[in-house]
């Protein structure tokens, strides 16, 4: 398998540290609101990379943080009256109902920054006993960029050229030895949660968190750090310097980021109006049909979301559930028999696909050529399976399409269709939780039928649904 290493620029055949095991980190959401779906890109794209190495024969230890101490969480819990653990941990449960809806496997390990303070404290010591970091009076600490050498490799930035024609990066502060110095710790502002340190109550840099949480659940040093574009400089860039001048080893040794999402061409904003959750998208649609639509493209390019691209995505998905749905028909209503010598000819030809499928995935992930080896598999099948097929066989090409699928975390193969009268009955009980203010339940049945293709709406009139 090759991976294009944002390293070296170059795509690199991918070798682990232990022959049969990969250690991956991927940077978590920052808990303040309900995701985004450009905060969907990562999760979907790492998720599914995970996957394939684990069909593959991996073993994967994948961790994925979450932030759950930040400026927007502080301000958040302000505007709300309550402590920022309240905020944090509000969107955590959500972010988690989100990842569940959209087919996101658990992490191994999901850490929080508020659990793992103990750990950054020795590392910034570490750092200031090594030379590389300092205390101002006022107890804030900094890494000394200067220090590192290295500093930049994965940018392929240079503080020259950073001085000359990036000003903007330069954080000013009292004390700092240096603009381009990055804060490690920082004194607490009133109302601000803290943790006591030898320099100062306070709290810690955004940048150190991933640092610390990567070596105590991966090891000092590791096969993969993943993340979207926007974070390479300076998190990225700032984590390799703490993580190498403290541990004294390379940190991870390839570097995968996933492109940008536009909304009609334009950067999500929500002063555009252009801003959509993943729960917004699930008014809507499946999330199936989400997922379907990102891994359509490269996850290297950037990606473009509109009503009509989406409407295209829910399309060719349901082309593939539609032949899944068919075989699965055919292998319960045909006959007994078993597979004929031209169909075990015929299942032979279709390890083609799955060699083409493979073939996409081991080069860079390219999960947009993978879908199109998946579409010609459902050709095949609709063209050659029919009532005159035996059971065997319609099942036998069941299994390979949603075996891929699954692959690719795309549930394919559907639950018997609830009847009207279900679906009304589990409104009902919806609507009974609510008035009781049993808001897990509540949500607990809007994404079990969410699940099963089945979209509520709730309006003046009542709750509506439709099938996706």
């Amino acid at each position: 398998m090759k991976l294009f290493n944002t390293l070296t620029r170059k795509k690199e055949e991918f070798v682990p540290i232990t022959p049969g095991e990969i250690k991956m980190y991927v940077c978590g959401p920052t808990v303040y609101n309900l995701i985004h779906i450009g905060n969907a890109r990562p999760m979907i794209v790492f998720d599914t990379f995970r996957r394939y190495m684990e069909f593959c024969g991996y073993k994967v230890n994948y961790v994925s943080n979450f932030t759950d101490v930040d400026d927007k969480i502080i301000k958040a819990a302000i505007a709300e009256g309550v402590e920022s653990s309240v905020i944090s941990e509000r969107y955590i449960a959500e972010c988690k109902k989100d990842m569940e809806a959209l087919n996101v496997l658990p992490a191994t390990t999901h850490p929080k920054a508020t659990e793992e303070i103990p750990g950054m404290l020795d590392m910034i010591r570490t750092l200031i006993d090594k030379g590389h970091a300092y205390a101002a009076k006022d107890g804030t600490v900094y890494f000394r960029v200067r220090s590192f050498q290295d500093y930049g490799k994965l940018s392929h930035k240079n503080l020259d050229d950073l001085e000359a024609g990036h000003r903007d990066i330069k954080v000013t502060g009292d004390g700092k030895e240096d603009e381009f110095d990055f804060v490690l710790w920082k004194p607490k502002k009133e109302g601000e949660p803290f943790w006591e340190s030898p320099w100062c109550e306070g709290r810690p840099g955004w940048h150190i968190e991933c640092s610390v949480m990567s070596k105590k659940y991966l090891g000092e040093e590791i096969d993969i750090h993943a993340g979207g574009e926007d974070l390479i400089f300076p998190h990225h860039e700032n984590e390799i310097a703490q993580s190498e001048a403290a541990n004294g080893k390379p940190f991870a040794r390839y570097w995968l980021h996933n492109g940008f999402l536009n909304i009609e061409n334009k950067k999500m904003s929500k002063s555009l109006g252009n801003f959509f959750t993943v729960r917004d998208i699930s008014e809507k649609y499946d999330l199936q049909v989400l997922r379907f639509f990102m891994l359509s493209a490269h996850y290297r390019s950037p990606l473009n979301f509109s009503a009509d691209l989406m409407e295209a995505a829910k399309s060719g998905f349901d082309r593939i559930r539609t032949s899944v749905a068919n075989l699965t028909y055919l292998s319960q209503k045909n006959s007994e028999k078993s597979l004929t010598d031209e169909e075990k000819a015929q299942i032979e030809k279709t390890e083609g696909y799955v060699r083409k499928f493979c073939d996409a995935m081991d080069d860079d992930l390219n999960t947009a050529d993978a879908v199109s080896a998946i579409f010609e598999l459902v050709k095949f099948a609709n063209t050659t399976a029919d009532e005159n097929s035996s059971c065997a066989y319609g099942k036998a090409l069941k299994e390979k399409i949603v075996s891929l699928c699954d692959t690719l975390g795309l549930i394919t193969d559907q639950e018997e269709e609830l009847l009207d009268a279900d679906i009304e009955a589990l409104i009902e009980e919806r609507q009974a939780a609510r008035k009781t203010k049993d808001f897990a339940r509540a949500d607990e049945i809007r994404n079990e039928l969410l699940n099963k293709g089945i979209i509520l709406e709730d309006t003046r009139e009542g709750v509506k649904w439709k099938r996706a």
